[in-house]
This record gives C-alpha cells, structure tokens and sequence, in this order.
C-alpha cells in the first residue's frame, strides 16, 4: 500500500508526516552531509578550534535548533515548489561550493550552505517555506569566515579604541598602567589586546547574540527592533572593555599565568555575561521609552 501524504493533525494538534512526505526532506539532508561533512571537518580541525572563530559551532547548533523549532509550520505548509527560483538558487550554491572548496575560499565554501538550503526550500515546499525560515538561515550567516583583510582593516581600530578606554578606566581607579598601541602595561607585566579580546569577530559574535535575543522576544515594534539592534555595536564594545579589564586586572592581581590560563577562558564568559546584562538592560530603558506588545510563543 502506497503512503500519500495527508496534512491531517494528531491528538496534540500538530500535523502529522508521512514517510511519503518525508523521504524528500530526508535524502535533501542526506545530501547536505554528504556534500558538506568534509567542510565542517576541516572548520572543526582548523579554524573552529582557535579562539577567534570559536563562535562558528555554536552559531551552527542554534542556527539548526531554530530551523528546527520551525518544522511542524513548515510541515502545515502546502507544497507549491518553486522549481525555477529554487533551481537557480541551487547552481549558484554549487558554485559558489565548488569555488570555494577547490580554491580554499571559506568564505564561497561556507557561505554556499546558506544559498543551498535555501534553495532546498523553495524545491520542496515553496516561496513560503522560506519566508517562514529566513531567520535561522540568516542566524548562520554569522557563522561564515570574512576575509582576512576586511578582518584586520576593521579590527586595529577597535583594538585601539579598546585598550585606550580601558587604559583610562584603569587609570583613574589608582592602577599603575600606560599604554602603547594596543599593549597595555600595568605595574610589571605587559599585555597585548588580542583579535580576540576586541575583535571584529567578537562584535560579530554579540550582533547575533542581539538578533537572536530579539528572535526569541519577538518586539512588534520595528522601531524598538531596529534600535536594541543598533544598541548591539556599543554594548559590544563595552562588553569588550569589560572582558581586557578584568583580564588586566587577573594578570595584575594573579599573576601572569593566571591571565593566560584559566582564568582567559573565564573572562570570555565575562564578555558574553556582560553583553547579555546590557542587552537585558538596554531592552529595559527602551521598554520605558517605546510601549510594546510581544507576541505570543
């Protein structure tokens, strides 16, 4: 007997699937592993496992969980395909893929996920099937390496505004500190403000932090929206001041192996703890200043 798919709900009142209805999404991701498990493998063994683009992974399992958390609308859907946005879609996926991975060019390589999976929607279920999931693939646009030369262009400017601010907080709490660039000196030890501490990587990390923040609280209003979104840029930079304060303020205190062991670790936790207090706090002033309703989960 053949099983046809049907969009009939169960006792809990989700729709029920048909393994006839569910093969195509299933050979679609078979496909995915297949075609990108060497890709992750190598992020995970290479660029994934240093600090800076430490955040990929997790960006990776929320940006999956979100799609996820989105499958019984998906699975309401009636199925319109889009065959020709979809197919085209598709191509420019696989080339940006096959460029990318021929030439080492992470950005086309990992950036071809997004394209692919959403061309795997418009195939299998149509225009609205994207529209329902254009948060969670755009969340994993964050995930995709920038080159190596917009990074540094961007990141220098940032160290240095860091370290000065920090600097000047330091100074004027009574610690012996001066700096030079981004090295900050503070009574016998030197430190240097890393990509990672102040990085354009780490305003990247926060960015998604925020939007995924307003994802799950869902504002109506497109005004607070875009300004707790616009908040993201100085809460990241403050974030970061935070983390190179308390990471001078171990060293100082604890020693040089304490600021270079453990402890670094900690303050990244710091970094994201601080980011999402004044997230918290910014949504807080902006609940005072613009009247919203949250939508239902």
């Amino acid at each position: 007997m053949e099983l046809t798919y049907t969009n009939k709900s169960d006792e809990t009142g989700h729709p029920k699937t048909t393994w006839s209805a569910l093969a195509p999404w299933l050979i679609a991701i078979a496909g995915l592993l297949s075609m990108y498990g060497p890709t992750f493998w190598d992020l995970f063994h290479g660029l994934w496992a240093g600090e800076q683009q430490g955040h990929g992974p997790i960006i990776l399992g929320i940006s999956m969980w979100l799609l996820w958390k989105k499958w019984d609308e998906l699975n309401a859907l009636p199925t319109q395909p889009n065959g020709l946005a979809g197919g085209i879609f598709l191509i420019f996926g696989l080339m940006l893929y096959l460029a990318g991975r021929s030439q080492n060019i992470l950005l086309f390589e990992v950036g071809s996920i997004v394209v692919v999976i959403a061309s795997m929607l418009l195939l299998l279920s149509g225009t609205a099937a994207l529209k329902l999931a254009w948060f969670p693939l755009f969340f994993m646009a964050f995930m995709v390496p920038l080159p190596g030369l917009f990074v540094d262009a961007l990141t220098q400017p940032m160290k240095t505004a860091v370290s000065y601010v920090a600097e000047l907080i330091l100074y004027h709490l009574g610690y012996p500190i001066s700096r030079s660039g981004v090295i900050l000196q503070i009574g016998q030890y030197q430190l240097l403000v890393a990509d990672a501490c102040a990085g354009l990587h780490t305003l990247f990390t926060l960015e998604a932090l925020g939007l995924l923040y307003l994802n799950i609280i869902r504002y109506q209003s497109a005004l607070r929206n875009i300004l707790l979104a616009c908040f993201i840029v100085p809460i990241s930079f403050t974030a970061n001041v935070i983390r190179v304060i308390v990471l001078t303020l171990i060293t100082y205190h604890f020693g040089d192996e304490a600021g270079q062991g453990f402890l670094h670790g900690f303050a990244g936790m710091v970094l994201f703890l601080a980011a999402l207090t004044l997230i918290i706090a910014s949504d807080g002033l902006l609940r005072m200043l613009v009247p919203n309703k949250t939508t239902a989960q």
